[in-house]
């Protein structure tokens, strides 16, 4: 078993976790405004709690989105920093496939709806089923309006993250988002579980090619086009 260590700061919690053999050392902490802050801090903890030097990690895996822009550049940043000077392979993985085998693990679910507030209105979503001890995604990761979310039909399709708690009026009535877990977030113990898969898969890159994933392309608005937004939604 490989250890991995995994950096996510893409939504209100940053987390790190570190999995060193069989053993999965975990940190956390709450408030945006504190992650870049709170991250090297809580990588020296659980490599000291594991016994570890950063050069006997296998690789660094990060939550690459999508999310926070702030918090995917946060953790994207900080991922090639530890890799570049040792020449660890970086992986970026994807937060709504994180979240989804958050789900897993606590419901035992296969077919997942993830659904991430994307503030400003808006949430970034996907659909995954677990197959062959891997997830496969039935649609990809996306933007949209909440009322826009339309995932494909599937048996047993278990719903989570914090979309439906921030939007609960656009979910109400949605039969995909009966039992919804809302309270589930990208976090870095399920990109290091997924991590092993990845390292395993070849799709490590050098540190300087690690990219954030980005689905909105403007991230600020004028306050002019704030209004203008609000008043078309408004409309609709």
């Amino acid at each position: 078993m490989p250890n991995i260590l995994a950096i996510e700061t893409s939504s209100e919690l940053a987390s790190c976790a570190l999995l060193a053999g069989d053993a999965m050392h975990v940190r956390a902490s709450s408030g945006v405004r504190t992650h870049s802050q709170a991250v090297l801090p809580m990588v020296q903890e659980l490599l000291a709690e594991a016994g570890l030097q950063l050069a006997q990690v296998d690789a660094l895996a990060f939550g690459a989105g999508p999310g926070s822009f702030t918090g995917v550049r946060t953790a994207c940043g900080v991922a090639q920093g530890l890799a570049y000077g040792l020449g660890l392979p970086v992986l970026p993985l994807v937060t709504l496939e994180a979240m989804a085998e958050a789900c897993r693990a606590r419901t035992g679910a296969t077919e997942v709806l993830a659904v991430l507030d994307a503030r400003m209105g808006e949430v970034y979503w996907a659909q995954y089923r677990h197959e062959g001890g891997a997830w496969r995604e039935l649609a990809a990761p996306c933007l949209s309006a909440p009322g826009a979310v339309a995932p494909l039909d599937a048996p047993g399709l278990q719903a989570c993250g914090n979309g439906f708690s921030a939007y609960p009026e656009a979910f109400a009535g949605q039969p995909f988002a009966a039992g919804a877990l809302a309270d589930i977030v990208p976090h870095a113990q399920e990109l290091a579980c997924l991590g092993v898969a990845a390292l395993a898969n070849g799709q490590g890159v050098p540190a300087a090619q690690a990219q954030p994933i980005y689905l909105r392309n403007k991230v600020a608005y004028t306050s002019a086009e704030r209004q203008a937004i609000n008043a078309a939604k408004a409309d609709a």
